[in-house]
C-alpha cells in the first residue's frame, strides 16, 4: 500500500505534516488502547513503518524513486515495549500522548548516530596559465579540512576507569512519565549497560575532529581543459564516528591564450599573410606549443583558407594523443603605398582585368 495514502498525507507533505498525521493515527490504533484487536495492532505496525520511512529524508527519497517495493524490503525495527498505561502521572500539565511518539525511535537513532559516516568532500580551485595547463605536471594546493582528532582517533571519547553511570544510576534504563503512561528507554549516556567506561575527549571536546590546513601535491595531466576536475581520494573532511574521509576535488581554471583558440584537442591560430605571399606562394613560420612551425602557403591562397599541421595541437588528457594545429590565413593589405607601388598595382589590375565578382553578379 502507498505509504502516503496509509498516513493520509499528500506526496508533497512536509515533515511536520507527516508527524501530525502519525501522531493522530497512533493515538487511534495503538495496541495498548485497543487490547486484543489484532487488526488495530497490524494497522499500527503499518503506520509505524510508514512513519519511519517518510520521516527519514534518505529513505523517503529512495521510496519516492523505487516505490513501495523498497519500503517493504526494509524491515521495521519498531517495538511496543516500554509502555505502561496503568499509571497516571503528571496531571493536566503533563505532555500529551502524541508528544511521546517521537521517542519510540530513540534507540534506532542512537544506534545510527554511533555508526561511522563518510566525510564530506572538499572542493578547491586551481588557476593555471594556458602553457602550464598544456604542459601539466605537479602542482600544490592548500586546503583547510577536518581531520580525525589524533588523541581519540575520531571517536570523541577516551577510555577511563569503569564506573556507575550517573545518568541512570547504574540501571541502564531512563524512565519518563507523561500523561497516563510511563515510558522507559535505554540510557543514552551508557548505552543501556549501566556503567561508563569512557570520558569525553579533552582535546577535541567530543567533536571528534580538528581543523587543519594542509598542502597537497597534485599531478595535473597535460592538456586539461578549463573547468576540468581532478580527484584526490581520501583528502576530504573526516567522517563522523571515525568514518572514512571524503575526497578532494580540484577544479582547474585555465587562462585564455592571446593567440591560440582551443577546440577540443585542436589549436586554431589566425596568421596574417601579405598579398604577394598569398599570390606567389611562400614558406612562413607560425608559433606552436613547441616553438616555431613552418607552413607552406601555395600560390593563389585566399584569405580564410586553412592549413592543418598534424599532431601540433593539445595532448589529450586521457589518451595522450595530440590534436592538430589549424592555421587560418588572413590577407593583409600594405598600410602605406608609395607611387611606385601604386603604379605596379594599377598595372597588375590592367593585366588581370577580370571581375572578381563576376560569379556573384551572375547569380
Amino acid at each position: 500500500m502507498d505509504l502516503y495514502i496509509l498516513l493520509g498525507v499528500e506526496r508533497e507533505a512536509t515533515l511536520e505534516d507527516i508527524k501530525r498525521a502519525y501522531r493522530r493515527l497512533a493515538r487511534r490504533f495503538h495496541p495498548d488502547i485497543n487490547p486484543g484487536d489484532r487488526t488495530a495492532e497490524q494497522r499500527f505496525r503499518q503506520i509505524a513503518e510508514a512513519y519511519e520511512t517518510l520521516s527519514d529524508p534518505d529513505r523517503r527519497r529512495r521510496y519516492d524513486s523505487a516505490g513501495r517495493s523498497m519500503a517493504s524490503a526494509e524491515p521495521s525495527t519498531f517495538g511496543f515495549e516500554g509502555f505502561d498505561f496503568s499509571v497516571s502521572v503528571g496531571g493536566p500539565s503533563a505532555s500529551t500522548f502524541g508528544d511521546l511518539f517521537g521517542e519510540l525511535f530513540h534507540r534506532q537513532y542512537e544506534s545510527n548516530r554511533q555508526a561511522p559516516e563518510r566525510g564530506a568532500d572538499v572542493h578547491q580551485t586551481l588557476t593555471l596559465t594556458f602553457d602550464e595547463a598544456m604542459r601539466g605536471g605537479p602542482r600544490e594546493v592548500t586546503v583547510t579540512r577536518q581531520e580525525h582528532c589524533r588523541t581519540c582517533g575520531g571517536l570523541g571519547r577516551l577510555p577511563a576507569m569503569e564506573r556507575r553511570c550517573a545518568q541512570c544510576e547504574g540501571s541502564g534504563i531512563v524512565k519518563s512519565a507523561r500523561g497516563h503512561m510511563v515510558f522507559s528507554k535505554p540510557c543514552a549516556r551508557c548505552g543501556g549497560t549501566g556503567v561508563q567506561a569512557d570520558i569525553r575527549c579533552t582535546v577535541c571536546g567530543g567533536r571528534q575532529v580538528d581543523l587543519r590546513t594542509e598542502t597537497f601535491a597534485i599531478n595535473i595531466p597535460a592538456g586539461l581543459e578549463d573547468g576540468a576536475r581532478v580527484r584526490m581520494a581520501g583528502k576530504g573532511h573526516a567522517g563522523a564516528n571515525a568514518g572514512e574521509p571524503g575526497d578532494l576535488f580540484v577544479t582547474v581554471r585555465v587562462a585564455p591564450h592571446p593567440m591560440f583558440r582551443r577546440d577540443g584537442d585542436d589549436l586554431h591560430i589566425v596568421v596574417p599573410v601579405s598579398i604577394h605571399e598569398a599570390a606567389l606562394g611562400a614558406k612562413i613560420y607560425v608559433p606552436s606549443l613547441e616553438g616555431q612551425a613552418r607552413v607552406r602557403v601555395p600560390p593563389g591562397t585566399q584569405s580564410g583558407q586553412r592549413f592543418r599541421l598534424r599532431e601540433r595541437g593539445v595532448p589529450s588528457a586521457r589518451s595522450g594523443q595530440r590534436g592538430d594545429l589549424v592555421v587560418e590565413i588572413r590577407l593583409v593589405l600594405p598600410k602605406v603605398l608609395d607611387e611606385r607601388s601604386k603604379e605596379l598595382l594599377r598595372e597588375f589590375g590592367r593585366i588581370n582585368s577580370g571581375d572578381v565578382r563576376s560569379d556573384l553578379l551572375a547569380k
